[in-house]
């Protein structure tokens, strides 16, 4: 009997010390196991680079938000880098929810539910992670649409009839903010003009200091505005010519001649006058004789009898006058030399060259020879043979060196006194 008992007893210690073994062996697998995870896939505490937006629900729709409050929030959050992965692929995973369900009108205080699709992860932090806000009862009330008129139509013309579409519109919003509307508004401005309005403007809701009420909505947010703008009799517009005689200065172009205003507004008691214009008026003559500058200066109009001008008596003409641009070959300028050595002398070939300038032609027609200085500078130059590129300089202004031909000199430099053979060109 005790035989049997010790051999239960030794099989009871022997699975005793195999179970242990087998649980330190499971334990090291599954440390092991989490070690690779964890180094495969870290987790990572950070910043969502976006904001999440929040989603109302639960609303009652007899009541409206009266309040301002955040329209999204900040998180956050540590996961592991797989997780990170999900969430910024998918900007759809995480949802920030404010239930309203079963509130009624007043001020409550409102905590934010952080929905994220993406596991695991934890939430670290979330700004805000409440709301303040006020529910207020849903009113609404109609306005008749005023139209405010400023400024003035061109002289001569006048408007006619003001047609608004719709006549009246819907404002919705919070009691309190309705009840603080008492306009709606369109702005136009007239601005001296000759055409008649058509356009579609939005409305504005104006309490009754005239400060805009913001935070409501409107239907229509728009209205249609026609506003005719027609030219009274005995007045009408025509364009305006300038009438020139001579040319400008040989040598010299006319690059432009303009007119302000382009367009006059002109009146006679007889209408059938201003009707039998040509739809044009000249100036005075402008003599453009041996002009060489650019002209300003004021001309009458050449009405005929009967006819006036309304406004200004006299139109400003602009007129562009500039040099005719050109070229010149300027053969057989001399070298000259300069910064040659004490002591040493110096042969230049060739001794002349071909200068090509550009500029006004009128200066052109006046250059002469000695108005371009042509010269190689030996500065530094040792004896021997040398390739200098001569340098040229326009002693006028508004003369410019386009190119030498040619563009190199070969120097020969000796001692003084030494014999020398000149190089054949």
């Amino acid at each position: 009997m005790s035989f049997y008992l010790l051999s239960e007893l030794i099989m009871f210690r022997w699975i005793a010390e195999t179970s242990r073994t087998c649980l330190w062996a499971f334990a090291l697998a599954l440390a092991g196991w989490i070690s690779a995870v964890s180094s495969a896939d870290p987790d990572e505490t950070r910043a969502l680079q976006s904001v999440v937006p929040i989603e109302i629900i639960g609303q009652d729709p007899s009541l409206v938000i009266s309040s301002d409050m955040p329209k999204s929030v900040k998180l956050t959050l540590h996961a592991p880098r797989s997780v990170w992965n999900i969430i910024e692929s998918d900007s759809q995973s995480i949802h920030a929810v404010l239930d309203l369900s079963g509130l009624s009108s007043g001020e409550h205080t409102l905590d934010l539910q952080i929905q994220i699709a993406a596991r695991p992860v934890q939430i670290v932090s979330v700004a805000p992670r409440t709301v303040n806000l006020a529910l207020e009862s849903l009113a609404t009330q109609t306005l008749k649409v005023d139209v405010a008129l400023s400024g003035e139509v061109a002289v001569g013309y006048q408007v006619g009839e003001l047609n608004i579409e719709p006549r009246e519109i819907i404002v919705a919003g919070a009691q309190s903010r309705v009840e603080r509307a008492a306009r709606a508004r369109v702005a136009i401005n007239l601005n001296r003009s000759r055409e008649g309005f058509d356009q579609i403007l939005s409305v504005e809701i104006l309490d009754e200091n005239g400060a805009r009420v913001n935070g409501v909505s409107i239907t229509p947010e728009t209205v249609h505005i026609t506003l005719p703008v027609t030219q009274q009799g005995g007045y009408r517009d025509v364009a305006v010519k300038v009438a020139t005689s001579g040319r400008v200065a040989s040598g010299y172009r006319m690059t432009d001649i303009s007119v302000f205003p382009p367009v006059v507004t002109v009146f006679a008691s007889n209408p059938q006058l201003v009707s039998d214009l040509p739809g044009i008026v000249e100036t005075q003559i402008l003599d453009l004789r041996n002009a060489q500058e650019d002209i300003n200066t004021r001309v009458a109009l050449n009405l005929p009898e009967g006819v006036s001008i309304i406004g200004e008596q006299a139109v400003l003409i602009q007129v562009g006058v500039s040099p005719i641009e050109s070229s010149v070959t300027l053969a057989g300028e001399k070298v000259e030399i300069v910064g040659l050595g004490a002591g040493l002398s110096a042969q230049v070939s060739p001794a002349t060259v071909d200068v090509i300038a550009s500029g006004p032609l009128p200066v052109l027609d006046t250059l002469a020879r000695q108005d371009v200085r042509v010269t190689v500078d030996l500065s530094g130059l040792g004896i021997g043979v040398h390739q200098v590129v001569p340098k040229v300089e326009a002693l006028i202004a508004k003369v410019i060196v386009e190119s030498i031909l040619p563009n190199t000199i070969e120097v020969v430099i000796t001692q003084s006194g030494a014999v020398t053979v000149t190089p054949t060109p």
